[in-house]
């Protein structure tokens, strides 16, 4: 048979003599072909050769007509370019990259390194969750193709971001943990059945045979689990030894290696006992904790995709002909002349050349109402053309519009985004070492005196200090007390919240749809003639705004009225005006002119002033919304529309000042609304007119002060102040986008729940403190008697088990609801602005 070696860099097997090799660290090793010894040349090149020392898989095979030879040229073209590159202010451009080919964390490492080494490169970095490259480089001194083609000489390959892509192998991973769950559950609760039988027949006697019996069935039903449910911890673990860092997958990976293994040979050799059910059941529990990890992290990977799908996959462009063309919306260029159509989104960034109309910004700015737009405003991507249509010449198209900027910003919030690790993973490392120093002593000093029970008073050691206990400290108090929080209607979406919650000392609100309702109501009707009432006057007004899309005439359409108006006219920005013929005959207005036909108009004060040709007049005060409605003749009244307190934001900020948490109020809004608002909460820092860059720039400033930060929101617009934030918080109402960058959603829309969650934040950090403090203190007194051989292993097996099973006891008490506590938060005090006001 001819001589075989394996191909150093991807592990192929080569028949007889080696075509080529490669010389890594000063020592040759071969190569099954000229691809992979250039990747690994360049590799050694770049001074990176340690990624073969602390890889855990093999790479890709790349032969010579892969990546080296690749032309990623076509991807500096024009407009290629406006579609996946962000232009920052200061020159840099950002590109997001998905890589192929990544198999563990030494792939990062090398990743990273070789691309923060190239010119021009400012910062890069990879996550390895979702094999995402963000990468800032100067175009100037480096193109986009010269950094792919980088990527691809060190065996990776590079494709532009492609959520389509990543969704994808999201599935995958999610399917591959589903059966490694299942797996380990069926066979756990099999285990564990033929475990209580073997339980009972040692104290109570059983035949040879059956035991025998039994345990061959325990196995074969165990082999699957450690061989398929349990291979991420064998895989992680021995990249640990690879990387000479323990963490807690090594201990694991040792106990269910050590337990199966000397379990197999007790079944073989009929002597010792069998701990297949700890196998299993240790393995389920850990394998329940990373599924609810693994479901936390894919459910950031779609966050930047709500907001590309506020952009149309159309547009209509006016070509010279002045003839509409139905183009893909990704083919619009700058200089193009766009028609907009009443409630079509803009596709993008733009001027308007010809009309007027109002567009819905909310996505944008949080607000939700529209804003005047007439010829030469600017008009953004994403936003909604309301009333009339409108031409635009396009400005902007792709990464450069401001949309794209508001994704910039949120992937670089996520990059930055603090994670504080769970408390066990603090003291894993220094526990590992230390019970594996000491297994190797208890087994050297017996292995002297006693050789014959040697293994078994070691493995009694290992199994009475597994780290079962440890390890389900903490995820099983954080899986109860997310469960609690999800029955009263909170949903946490990641492990680190609830410890994160402890050290919030500061909390930033948003004001529209969060601390308010987000919608306006009438707040005070001022009637200005005598002779109309204010139900009369409400009738006219409900009977125009009814032929009108705005928010403001929402406000009025549960108004059942039988008025009907006829030759309506919108004004964009303005008001509405329309003619009505009569009036309900039971009504007991007498003024006759009323009743006659005549034409109303309801709008802003400059709207009726102009048209009756008199003064400005001014609003009965300067706070709130004010429409001003009239007839031919004269002013007939005022209107006071505003967006009302939601029932329990007084209560729930009167509690967290009682806490002593630090408040903050920003907002887009008008500075005289958020004084109103801040002012009747009682919040003394707040700021008005704030761009989603504000926000962000606000948040830094508080978090760089050692702040801890928690942020709660509803809006697109506060998506990149939500993902940079310790700990985020949206409402159920709120926008997709705003609900799946939180960390923390009321799902049922009360504010004060926020109490709730920092009541049972405490609660979980005191119960994870005494989970660890008594899986270490268990530790702390079996081991001595597990290291004198007192006792024995099917004993440490039970005491193994029986601390596993206190901690999780522990642990549910978390799912046990204070009536009084939910009580007392539920309750609500009415806001101190009334919803509706009448006045003579």
């Amino acid at each position: 048979m001819a001589n075989q070696s394996t191909c150093y860099h991807c592990g192929e097997t080569i028949s007889g003599k080696a075509p080529c090799f490669a010389v890594i660290n000063g020592t040759s090793h071969p190569m099954c072909c000229p691809g992979c010894q250039f990747v690994a040349e360049a590799i050694e090149g770049e001074g990176l050769a340690h990624y073969y020392q602390y890889r855990t898989e093999q790479a890709l095979k790349l032969g010579q007509d892969k990546a080296p030879t690749t032309d990623y040229t076509v991807y500096d073209r024009k407009a290629l370019q406006t579609q996946l590159v962000s232009q920052q202010l200061n020159g840099q451009c950002h590109v997001s990259l998905s890589i192929e080919g990544i198999t563990c964390a030494a792939c990062i490492w090398l990743l990273e390194k070789h691309l923060n080494q190239l010119k021009g490169v400012e910062q890069a970095s990879v996550n390895l969750t979702t094999h995402r490259a963000y990468i800032q480089y100067l175009p100037e001194h480096v193109k986009l193709s010269e950094i792919m083609q980088h990527i691809a000489y060190i065996g990776y390959l590079p494709h532009p971001f492609s959520m389509d892509k990543q969704q994808q192998l999201a599935q995958q991973e999610y399917r591959k943990s589903i059966r490694r769950l299942a797996v380990a559950g069926i066979g756990t609760m099999q285990v564990m059945m033929y475990a209580i039988a073997l339980y009972a027949g040692a104290l109570q006697g059983m035949e040879d045979s059956y035991r025998d019996f039994i345990r061959w069935v325990s196995f074969l039903l165990a082999t699957p689990v450690v061989f398929y449910a349990a291979q991420p911890f064998f895989k992680a673990a021995w990249r640990d030894v690879k990387a000479r860092h323990l963490s807690m997958d090594f201990p694991v990976a040792t106990a269910i290696g050590a337990a199966y293994t000397a379990s197999t040979w007790a079944m073989l050799t009929g002597s010792g006992e069998v701990y297949f059910d700890s196998v299993c059941m240790f393995t389920f529990f850990l394998l329940i904790s990373r599924f609810l990890e693994m479901r936390a992290r894919h459910h950031t990977t779609q966050q930047g995709s709500g907001l590309l799908k506020l952009l149309p996959d159309k547009a209509t462009r006016i070509d010279d002909n002045s003839q509409e063309q139905a183009i893909a919306a990704i083919e619009v260029e700058m200089g193009y002349t766009l028609r907009i159509k009443p409630g079509e989104p803009v596709p993008a960034d733009g001027v308007i050349i010809q009309g007027q109309t109002t567009c819905n910004e909310a996505m944008l700015t949080g607000e939700y109402l529209p804003v005047t737009k007439q010829v030469s405003d600017t008009v953004l991507a994403g936003t909604i053309n309301v009333e009339h249509a409108i031409d635009i010449q396009v400005t902007a198209t792709g990464q450069t519009t401001r949309l794209a900027h508001i994704v910039s910003l949120l992937e670089q919030a996520q990059q930055e985004k603090p994670f504080i690790a769970q408390l066990a993973d603090r003291v894993a490392s220094y526990f590992v070492t230390a019970v594996i120093l000491i297994a190797a002593v208890v087994y050297s000093y017996w292995s002297q005196h006693n050789p014959a029970d040697a293994f078994w008073i070691t493995l009694a050691v290992l199994v009475v200090t597994c780290p079962c206990a440890l390890s389900l400290a903490t995820p099983t108090a954080l899986t109860a007390a997310m469960g609690r929080l999800y029955q009263q209607g909170l949903l946490i979406t990641g492990n680190h919240v609830l410890e994160s919650l402890t050290h919030i000392n500061h909390i930033i609100f948003d004001k529209t749809g969060t601390l308010t309702e987000g919608k306006l109501t009438l707040e005070q009707v001022i009637p200005t003639n005598s002779t109309l009432s204010p139900e009369t006057m409400l009738d006219l007004i409900a009977a125009l705004e009814a032929h009108s899309e705005h928010p403001i005439a929402k406000t009025f359409a549960e108004r059942a009225t039988p008025l009907r108006a006829k030759s309506v006219t919108n004004h964009p920005g303005y008001g509405i005006e329309g003619s009505i013929s009569s009036h309900p005959a039971s009504s007991n207005d007498s003024n006759p002119e009323i009743r006659k036909a005549q034409r109303y108009r309801v709008g802003k004060s400059v709207f009726i002033c102009s048209w009756l040709n008199i003064p400005l007049l001014d609003p009965p005060e300067p706070v709130g919304q004010w429409l001003l409605f009239a007839s031919e003749q004269e002013v007939l009244g005022w209107i006071k529309l505003a967006d009302t307190l939601r029932q329990d934001s007084a209560h729930t900020i009167h509690d967290l000042q009682q806490q002593n948490m630090q408040l903050s109020l920003l907002s887009g809004d008008q500075p005289n609304v958020v004084k109103r608002v801040a002012e009747t909460l009682s919040i003394s820092s707040w700021q008005a007119n704030m761009t989603p860059e504000d926000k962000l720039a606000q948040l830094q400033t508080l978090q760089q002060q050692g702040k801890n930060v928690l942020m709660v929101g509803d809006g697109i617009n506060d998506v990149p102040i939500l993902a940079a934030a310790n700990v985020s918080v949206s409402l159920g109402c709120g926008s997709d986008l705003a609900k799946n960058t939180a960390d923390i959603v009321l799902l049922n829309n009360q504010l004060n729940s926020l109490l709730t969650v920092f009541d049972i934040a405490k609660q979980t950090r005191n119960t994870i403190r005494t989970n660890l403090v008594w899986a270490l203190s268990y530790n702390l007194v079996a081991l001595p008697l597990a290291a004198c051989g007192i006792i024995q292993p099917w004993m440490a097996a039970i005491g193994m088990a029986s601390s596993s099973l206190l901690v999780v006891a522990n642990a549910l008490r978390l799912t046990r609801t204070s009536k009084c506590s939910t009580k007392q938060h539920l309750q609500t005090q009415p806001s101190q602005i009334t919803p509706l006001e009448t006045a003579p």
